[in-house]
């Protein structure tokens, strides 16, 4: 029924009928009348099959199978055969196959060509949660894959899809052949609005091979809305319209119908449809053209051409797409994860048996292997970069080993997996117990020379492998099993998560271990062992975050074990080994500068030791403090390696991505210590010393001030004051570490740091405030040191004696004085509030002033030491420094709103009430330093009101006369008052809009009221207004606007 040429990018095959031939008109199809003799044999072989059914039934009745009366239906041949087909063979086979293929036959080969699996929908739109059969639990209910899904499942777009289809937001599906289309609304919400959306399926042989939705979804997944489409197909597959292809539809319609349809098409779709429509009139009027080249024309619901690929739609540019955002993402604990998820899928889509689980993988190696960054890394000289390490990772000797006892576990052979791991575990501790007598034979050469090897550049913790991991659950899991329950190790995994109400118990000796031995005991070695190993820091994010990752792994499960006499031993024996085997150890006495700390292993060790050898425990945890990557002058290290060459140049600076974890786990095992030694004066002064040697991180050090001050201040026991002396150093340590750099907690480090002092004593506020120079910044000094320690409340407190209240006042004065000699901008006014009961000190306070206003102060500052000099009642003190503010101020003619304004009025105000010889002064600097017409004619009228001295401080009256505004200093005051007015009118008028003619109307009348307190001021304003509509003649509007306010 179809023949094939080259395919237009478009369309996947080209389809022609045979009924077309040389002497047939259009419309007729050659041998059309009559039934084929293959619907013929088709319809007699189903009757025979019902037939044959039905005795089958009745046979079954008597037999009790069935209740007798009820029958089952079965399908009928022409099903079962159009299911098989649809399932194997590509359309185009089936065509050239059958001369003519009778309708209902083509309809249920269409029918069974959809995608039957709604776990198949699934793969292709979510991640794999974990479940056997994700789709299972929805099949039917519309639930969630496995039942109960959390919030995180249910935003993928499998879940969504079922959402919505249970909620009614599929409609207007229609099949066309082996194309299925349909809306799927999508519901509005809070922030947008109901969308719908339009969705497109193409099919073939039960796989999607192409997809497209409205929504615009870049993703490697199906959106919802195709999700929401399949599983209505698949659910409803009665309720969805079904036609032949289109190319069998227009293959029935005569002349005059194909022309009607086409007509209808183009008017319908005009806009999108009349261009494509008319360039293809072209061509096909066009003789030479490439479309008359080639026989039949494409149909995209006509299925697959046997040449075409069967295999599901998967979006190959938004997989490399993702693969690379991922690889340039990253996060503690995070790193990986959706790399992680993907590998997921591949596994997922190989179990399945589909094509696309190789092709992906494929696409997911190709995209680390065009990984820019390569060539800079090689570049680096960096051995193995972090992005191959995800794929590839260098095996050893023991991973390799211990994956062969994962292996042998996975594979139902528990025995032998045991037998080996207990091997490896005898053999580490042989390698250990050697390695450990030859660094004691070369130890005064090594240690002279300050030199230390690495044995393991990549360790076993943190390995792909996890071969300690491997080791320890398999031991672990042989203590809770016996000789004849000696299973498996299936569900181990399983129980981990609830280890804490299981008991591990020293079993008898079993004919694999040595005598007094248990699996206990060398699970508990072995983890030991594997988290003491000296190792070099991994390149790359993934491998670091995967060393930290995995190691806090490993702990958490040792802590779920609860310690007895036997395992102290092990504990004991292991902790002596890591401080006395040099290189092999990571708390050895010298180790590399990039050697992966030990903090985390530390905290452990020391909490369990502490209880049954305190000694132990804190030698263990003071050598594992360091952190000698942050050090400039760390030990150089074994340069016989490139890897270690490329680590140890001076202007290499490491890259250790997770520093910022490891520093945090330094400062808990720092609190660790300081939190048990409470009360023990040498054991806290050592840990103090390792504190400050150490530890680089200023935010760090003052969280463990922080946690020495609440743990020597708990409310059920008195001080403990050695470890608040601590803390105070801590403080102390931290002030001169922030003192020149940004820190935005600063203010909350010396606010804490008073407040530390002060529960340590008032000797420790008097040395604070004695060398606050290398301590605080002068305004920190004098705005929060100082005024603290001067207040009522930590006088009270301390319950100090007058005595030594002088005592810290003083101090208190003498650093407010340097802070202002200083820093006299910052610090001028603290200064003169603290010295305020000490005359001696506030007079030198206030010459302090006076010496740096007439550089260096802005007026703002002096503005506001003057209204403090008001409100102590030093008026004179005041006007000289509003007068000395007034030389540094300036305000512009059109700045009505400047801040410094208020200031301003105050001062006149001031200058008026001590009398007229004062405002005289002021005046002058007034109109020199004002140029805002509004702001003086404020002035000018305030001036006016009372006489000079009235209404003065303290009831001082120097005069009871007005003010003559003829003569100075108000003649002064007003002329310039009149001239800004003039200035201003001008100005405003340069750049004015019709929107502010009302606005300036206002202006020229508070202008008027200005002029007329000049006893010829009617005249000057009138010849000012003449002025104004000469010269700006030309506003007309504005200027008729003029006449009728002023004439």
């Amino acid at each position: 029924m179809a023949e094939r040429g080259q395919l237009p990018p478009t369309a996947k095959r080209l389809c022609c009928r045979r009924g077309y031939g040389s002497g047939c008109r259009p419309g007729q199809r050659v041998g059309s009348t009559g039934l084929s003799s293959g619907a013929l044999y088709a319809g007699s072989a189903a009757a025979a099959a019902a037939a044959a059914a039905a005795a089958a039934a009745a046979a079954a009745a008597a037999l009790g199978l069935l209740p007798l009366g009820k029958t089952q239906s079965p399908e009928s041949l022409l099903d079962i055969a159009a299911r098989k087909v649809a399932e194997k063979w590509p359309f185009q086979r089936v065509e050239e196959r059958f001369q003519r293929i009778p309708e209902p036959v083509q309809r249920r080969i269409v029918y069974w060509s959809f995608p039957r699996s709604e776990r198949e929908i699934c793969m292709y739109s979510s991640f794999n949660t974990g479940t056997e059969d994700p789709a299972a639990g929805s099949v039917g209910a519309g639930t969630a894959p496995g039942g109960g899904a959390d919030a995180a499942e249910n935003r993928l777009p499998f879940h969504r899809g079922i959402a919505l289809l249970d909620g009614g937001c599929v409609d207007n599906v229609l099949q066309v052949g082996f194309h299925l289309s349909g809306t799927v609304t999508e519901p509005a919400v809070q922030s947008e609005p109901e969308t719908v959306c339009n969705v497109a399926i193409s099919f073939d042989r039960c796989k999607i091979t192409s997809v497209t939705c409205s929504c615009g979804n870049k993703d490697i997944f199906y959106c919802a809305h195709v999700v929401a489409l399949s599983l209505y197909r698949i659910r409803k597959p009665d309720q969805v319209k079904l036609h032949l292809p289109i190319s069998e539809t227009l293959f029935q319609m005569n002349r005059d119908q194909l022309q009607k349809f086409v007509q209808y098409l183009i008017t319908v779709h005009h806009t999108e449809v009349l261009p494509t429509a008319q360039k293809l009139a072209d061509e096909i009027f066009s003789q030479n053209s490439e479309i008359n080249q080639v026989h039949g024309a494409p149909d995209p619901t006509a299925g697959a051409s046997i040449d075409d690929e069967n295999c599901w739609h998967l979006d190959e540019e938004q997989v490399q797409e993702q693969v690379k955002l991922f690889l340039s993402q990253g996060g503690y604990h995070g790193s990986g994860k959706q790399l992680n998820l993907l590998f997921a899928k591949v596994r997922e889509m190989l179990k399945m048996r589909d094509s696309n689980g190789a092709r992906m993988l494929t696409l997911i190696t190709e995209q680390f292997m065009a990984d820019p960054r390569l060539s800079l890394w090689r570049q680096q000289g960096t051995s193995m970069t972090d992005k191959y390490r995800q794929l590839w990772d260098e095996l050893e000797h023991v991973p390799t080993a211990c994956a062969r006892v994962d292996a042998l576990r996975s594979h139902g052979y528990p025995r032998e997996a045991l037998r080996l791991a207990i091997a490896i575990v005898n053999t580490l501790r042989r390698q250990q117990q050697k390695q450990l007598e030859m660094f004691r034979a070369q130890k005064k050469e090594l240690l002279h020379k300050g030199v230390t090897s690495v044995t393991n550049l990549e360790g076993w913790v943190g390995h792909p492998l996890d071969p300690i991991g491997t080791l320890f659950s398999s031991l672990m899991e042989a203590c809770r099993v016996d000789d004849e329950s000696f299973h498996g190790f299936s569900d181990f995994m399983e129980n981990m998560g609830q280890c804490k109400s299981l008991e591990y118990q020293h079993l008898p000796a079993h004919k694999f271990l040595e005598e007094g031995e248990s699996y206990l005991m060398l699970a508990m070695e072995v983890a030991l062992i594997g988290l003491g190993q000296q190792r070099i820091m991994p390149d790359g994010l993934y491998a670091q975050e995967k060393v930290c990752r995995n190691e806090e792994q490993l702990i958490s499960k040792l802590q779920e074990i609860e310690l007895d006499d036997t395992l102290v031993k092990i504990f004991r024996k292991q902790a002596v080994f890591l401080l006395e085997a040099g290189p092999y150890s990571g708390l050895g006495e010298v180790i590399h500068r990039e050697s992966v700390p030990m903090h985390t292993f530390a905290k452990y060790l020391f909490t369990s030791l502490l209880p049954h050898d305190a000694e132990l425990a804190y030698k263990t945890a003071l050598r594992a403090m360091r952190l000698l990557v942050l050090e400039s002058t760390a030990t150089s290290g074994d340069v016989s390696r490139p890897h270690h060459i490329a680590s140890v140049v001076p202007n290499r600076y490491p890259r250790w991505f997770t520093l910022s974890h490891i520093e945090s786990q330094q400062c808990e095992l720092a609190s660790t210590m300081l939190t048990a030694a409470k009360g023990d004066v040498q054991r806290l002064e050592t840990v103090l010393e390792s504190i400050q040697k150490n530890i680089h991180s200023s935010s760090h050090i003052f969280k463990l001030a922080q946690d020495a001050f609440k743990i020597a201040t708990l409310m059920d026991s008195l001080p403990d004051i050695t470890l608040l002396k601590v803390s105070l150093e801590l403080g102390l340590q931290v002030m001169r570490m922030t003192l020149s750099t940004l820190n935005w907690r600063r203010r909350e480090m010396v606010r804490w740091l008073v407040t530390c002092a002060t529960e340590v004593g008032v000797y420790a506020l008097d040395g604070i405030m004695q060398n606050w120079f290398t301590l605080f910044t002068p305004t920190e000094a004098t705005s929060i040191v100082a005024t603290t320690v001067m207040s009522n409340s930590t006088i009270v407190h301390l319950h100090l004696d007058c005595h030594q209240q002088e005592k810290l006042a003083g101090s208190a004065r003498t650093l407010a004085l340097q802070c202002a000699m200083k820093d006299p901008q910052n610090c001028a006014l603290s200064a003169l509030t603290l010295c305020e009961k000490d005359h001696i000190a506030f007079e030198t306070a206030y010459q302090i002033v006076l010496d740096a206003a007439t550089n260096g102060m802005s007026y703002s500052q002096l503005f506001t030491i003057a209204r403090y000099m008001e409100h102590r009642g030093y008026p004179m003190r005041a006007y000289k420094l509003a007068t000395l503010a007034m030389t540094h101020l300036n305000l512009s003619y059109n700045q009505d709103t400047h801040p410094a304004i208020n200031d301003v009025l105050w001062a006149c105000a001031l200058s008026h009430s001590l009398g007229k010889n004062e405002l005289a002064a002021i005046i002058p600097l007034v109109v020199k330093s004002v140029k805002c017409a509004t702001v003086l004619s404020d002035i000018l009228r305030r001036c006016t009101l009372t006489t000079p001295g009235m209404v003065g401080l303290h009831g001082r009256r120097t005069s009871g006369k007005f003010m003559s505004l003829d003569k100075a200093p108000l003649r002064q005051l007003l002329d310039a008052t009149i001239g800004a007015y003039i200035n201003t009118t001008h100005s405003r008028l340069t750049h004015i809009s019709p929107r502010h003619y009302s606005e300036f109307i206002e202006f020229l009348s508070k202008a008027r009221e200005t002029f007329l307190m000049a006893h010829d001021g009617h005249i000057q304003f009138t010849q000012f207004i003449d002025n104004l509509k000469q010269i700006y003649k030309g506003k007309k509007k504005l200027m008729m606007l003029v006449r009728e306010r002023f004439g």
